[in-house]
C-alpha cells in the first residue's frame, strides 16, 4: 500500500506546484509595463513610474523593493509601473531621463520627480501621507504631453531607428562602417534638398512675389496727345539752334568785312607815308 501511494503523493505535489506557479507569477505582475502605445494611461489616476535599464546595477538593486511596493498598490489606490528605456527610447526622451533609475509620481496628469529614499517603507509613506504635495510639479511646457516633449520623443525614436539601420547594414548586409555612414550622409542630403524645395513651394504659394512688368514706351499712334508737347519742345529747340547759327554767321561776316576794310586802309596809308618821307 505504501509504495503504491508514493507516486500519487508526488503527482499531487507536482499539481500543487503547477497550480501555485500562476499565483506567484500573478503577484510579480503587480508592476505594470508602460510603452509608447499605452503611456497616456498615466494621465488618469495616481501612478508611480520607474524608468530603468536591465544593465543598470542600481536598477537591479531597486527591483525587489519596487516589487514589494507594488503589492501595496491596491491598498494605497496607486498604480505601480516601470519603463525599460532600452526598449522604449521615445518615453526616455518624453520624460527627459538623464539618470537611472528615475522615479516619477503622477496624479491626474501632474508629474513630479521622486528624489527620496528608495525603500518600500519610504514609497508607502510617500503615497499614504501625500508627501508628493510638497514637490513642485513639472511645468506644462516640459510635460510629457506637450509639443516640445513630443518632438523630443520623436527625435529619440529616430535615433534608435538610425542605430537599428546601422546595425542592419553592418551585420546583415555586410557593409563596412564607412559605407553605412555614406548611406546616411546621402540620405541626409537628399532629405534636406526635398525639404528645402517643399518649403520654397509652400512659401511661394502662401506669399507670392509681386513681379513688375516693364512699362512700354509711348508710341505716336497710341499716345498722340502726349507726344505733341514733346514735338513742340523739339521744334523750339531746333528754331533756337537755327537762330544761334544765323547770329554766328552774321557776326563772322561782320568781322570779315571789318578786317578787309582795315587791310585796305593800311594799304592806302602806306604809300602816302612813303611820299611824305621823301
Amino acid at each position: 500500500m505504501t509504495p503504491s501511494g508514493s507516486p500519487v503523493v508526488s503527482v499531487a505535489m507536482m499539481l500543487l506546484l503547477l497550480w501555485g506557479a500562476p499565483w506567484t507569477h500573478g503577484r510579480r505582475s503587480d508592476v505594470r509595463i508602460i510603452t509608447d502605445e499605452n503611456w497616456k494611461e498615466l494621465l488618469e489616476g495616481e501612478w508611480m513610474i520607474e524608468f530603468y535599464a536591465p544593465w543598470c546595477p542600481a536598477c537591479q538593486n531597486l527591483q525587489p523593493e519596487w516589487e514589494n511596493f507594488a503589492e501595496w498598490g491596491e491598498d494605497l489606490e496607486v498604480n505601480v509601473a516601470k519603463v525599460d528605456v532600452t526598449e522604449q527610447p521615445g518615453l526616455s526622451g518624453r520624460f527627459i531621463i538623464t539618470a537611472l533609475p528615475t522615479i516619477y509620481h503622477c496624479k491626474d496628469g501632474e508629474f513630479r520627480r521622486y528624489q527620496g529614499p528608495r525603500t518600500k517603507k519610504d514609497f508607502i509613506n510617500f503615497i499614504s501621507e501625500k508627501e508628493w504635495k510638497s514637490i513642485e510639479p513639472v511645468s506644462s511646457w516640459f510635460g510629457p504631453g506637450s509639443v516640445l516633449m513630443s518632438s523630443m520623443s520623436a527625435l529619440f525614436q529616430l535615433s534608435m531607428w538610425i542605430r537599428t539601420c546601422h546595425n542592419y547594414f553592418i551585420e546583415d548586409l555586410g557593409l563596412p562602417v564607412w559605407g553605412s555612414y555614406a548611406v546616411f550622409a546621402l540620405a541626409t542630403l537628399l532629405s534636406g534638398l526635398l525639404l528645402g524645395l517643399c518649403m520654397i513651394f509652400v512659401a511661394d504659394c502662401l506669399f507670392p512675389s509681386k513681379r513688375r512688368r516693364p512699362q512700354p514706351y509711348p508710341s505716336k499712334k497710341l499716345l498722340p496727345e502726349s507726344s505733341q508737347p514733346l514735338q513742340k519742345v523739339e521744334e523750339e529747340q531746333e528754331d533756337d539752334e537755327d537762330d544761334v547759327s544765323e547770329e554766328e554767321a552774321g557776326s563772322k561776316e561782320g568781322t570779315n568785312k571789318d578786317f578787309a576794310q582795315n587791310a585796305i586802309r593800311q594799304r592806302s596809308v602806306g604809300p602816302s607815308l612813303a611820299t611824305d618821307k621823301s
